[in-house]
């Protein structure tokens, strides 16, 4: 009986570690081609390959234009409330991403813009400064410590995977820019405020006043600020 218990204790531990295994692989895996361009739609289902929630366009199609994305060099519209602009290059706007597992994020800052305190679930991302000097920072899951630090052009940060983190422009005269690459060809993004206050439909208002400790003055007063 011994023997069994420990069989099947030994059983259960591989079991854990190969679905683990599985469940990383779930994050933009290896391609097992060279590439995959990807598609809306096949022209000929009867030859379509589905890879990573993409079509791929029929490899003998494929074109060097296929693998250039052109207008990161204009600047983005930063005249909005947090004074800051995102251009995000991902697998819906550069088809040739597909299967790769990076993308790319043009960040332009007014005086005193700030990318909000946001995460992405399925990506690590690198930020290099181009111009400016940002103060840059993350912060850990429970007990949440914060790391941040002050930026100037040149100066790279990571921010690891699925943690909340935030970039200001600390210049309240001039602007500044950086690029970020990211673990995915879709990283997704969660912004923290909008999330919380601006959800369709609204969180209960009985969760927020409980868990901000505030009450419903405060709350409906944040929620205004995120209506369309």
């Amino acid at each position: 009986m011994k023997g069994f218990i420990g069989f099947s204790s030994s059983a259960a531990i591989l079991l854990l570690i190969l679905q683990a295994a599985i469940f990383v692989s779930c994050y933009d895996p290896s391609p097992l081609q060279d590439f995959c361009v990807a598609i809306d739609e096949p022209s000929d289902f009867k030859y379509a390959v589905f890879v990573n929630g993409k079509f791929c366009k029929d490899p003998k199609l494929v074109k060097a234009e296929d693998f250039v994305f052109r207008g990161l060099e204009t600047p983005g519209n930063t005249t909005n409330k947090l004074g800051s602009n995102v251009t995000l290059v991902n697998v819906e706007l550069f088809p040739g991403l597909n299967t790769l597992g990076i993308s790319l994020a043009r960040i332009e800052f007014g005086p005193y813009g700030l990318n909000a305190p946001h995460y992405h679930p399925r990506a690590s991302e690198i930020l290099v400064v181009v111009e400016g000097t940002l103060l840059a920072g993350f912060v850990t899951s429970n007990p949440n410590k914060l790391f941040a630090k002050l930026l100037h052009k040149g100066d790279v940060f990571v921010f690891p995977k699925g943690l909340i983190h935030f970039q200001l422009n600390v210049n309240t005269h001039g602007p500044a820019f950086a690029f970020a690459s990211l673990s995915s060809q879709n990283p997704g993004v969660v912004t923290i405020a909008n999330a919380v206050f601006g959800s369709d439909p609204p969180i209960s208002l009985d969760v927020l006043m409980k868990a901000f400790q505030v009450d419903k003055h405060v709350i409906d007063a944040l929620e205004k600020q995120f209506e369309d």
